[in-house]
């Protein structure tokens, strides 16, 4: 139990964790405590300065002007708290005792579960969570402190604040019911005859999609809009339209590959970098440790067979 009058590192979190959620009960959810635990810690946290952080009875919680100015200082406070933690650490992070990791869906199944099997072998006392999901998403809990790393695709110009490792080129391909398409043909004026299934706009990976087509002046028409790489793989392999996705996303739902014929792009070529991004100076030299780990497990799990399965591939999945 934390005794009212002290102020605590993670009274100062919690404090935190409520002024960018605007709400107790999400910040009690991202932080995996109980609202009535958030609760205490914020008032334990206003007895201690003596004054008023937040407006509680509010929907959505506010802060006060002196919440405003503690604010920019708890940050500095979480900020060294990191960096002490990290120093603390051996030179081959033995030493920490907690990783908040962030992954991209694709690499869910294959990846990582060899990346987190790797970590534990070397950090043996620390506490792994891991949160899977889109890009997006990932940026927007990385930038609230919510996750330590992510591994993402880069989604345009990087914040001042961020460390970036590229880990992986992967290019969009074609994906087409088997044998419908002639490859030696008129492969787009064959796609075109085609309904498209499109990865949902609603997901960076689906605006890039939609943005290249438009550069590249084709309108597709489309019936369906999906968030699922398994949904949209089994609609091409029963011949319901055509898609464009990467390497990756095949690899992931693999088990439709012998219903499916995969081609290059009939126009100009289009890819998205995947990479490892963190605070910068908070971790040391962990961000890249990380991402070295990673490069031989996707090597092994994805861009081998792929390019196997694949050999064009070569031109399209590449390590950095």
């Amino acid at each position: 139990m934390t005794s009212p009058g002290k102020i605590t590192l993670w009274g100062v979190e919690v404090f935190i964790a409520t002024a960018q959620e605007r709400s107790i009960s999400a910040a009690a959810r991202r932080l995996g405590a109980s609202p009535s635990a958030v609760s205490q810690q914020l008032t334990n946290l206003e007895n201690a300065l003596g004054v008023t952080l937040l407006v509680r009875n509010e929907r959505p919680v506010r802060l006060t002007p002196a919440g405003e100015i503690f604010r920019r200082r708890a940050e500095t406070i979480v900020n060294e708290a990191a960096r002490v933690r990290a120093e603390l650490a051996n030179s081959d992070l033995s030493a920490l005792t907690r990783f908040r990791l962030g992954v991209i869906e694709d690499f869910e199944a294959d990846v990582t579960p060899q990346l987190l099997a790797h970590m534990a072998g070397r950090l043996r006392d620390c506490q792994f969570l891991l949160e899977t999901g889109a890009s997006h998403v990932l940026y927007d809990q990385l930038d609230a402190r919510a996750l330590d790393v992510i591994v993402a695709a880069e989604m345009g110009a990087a914040a001042d604040w961020m460390e970036i490792h590229p880990i992986l080129e992967d290019g969009f391909v074609v994906a087409a019911p088997r044998g419908v398409v002639d490859a030696g043909g008129d492969v787009l004026a064959q796609l075109k005859g085609l309904p498209l299934v499109q990865y949902t706009s609603r997901h960076y990976m689906g605006r890039l999609i939609s943005d290249h087509l438009a550069r590249q002046n084709l309108t597709v028409a489309h019936r369906f809009e999906l968030d699922s790489y398994h949904a949209i793989l089994a609609l091409v392999g029963k011949g319901a339209g055509w898609t464009i996705l990467t390497p990756l996303a095949l690899m992931r739902a693999r088990r439709f590959a012998d219903q499916l014929d995969v081609l290059d792009l009939p126009f100009a070529p289009l890819s998205r970098t995947i990479s490892l991004i963190a605070r910068k100076g908070i971790l040391q030299d962990m961000p890249e440790q990380v991402a070295t780990a990673l490069k031989p497990i996707l090597r092994e799990a994805v861009v081998d067979p792929a390019i196997a399965a694949h050999p064009f591939l070569a031109e399209r999945l590449r390590l950095f």
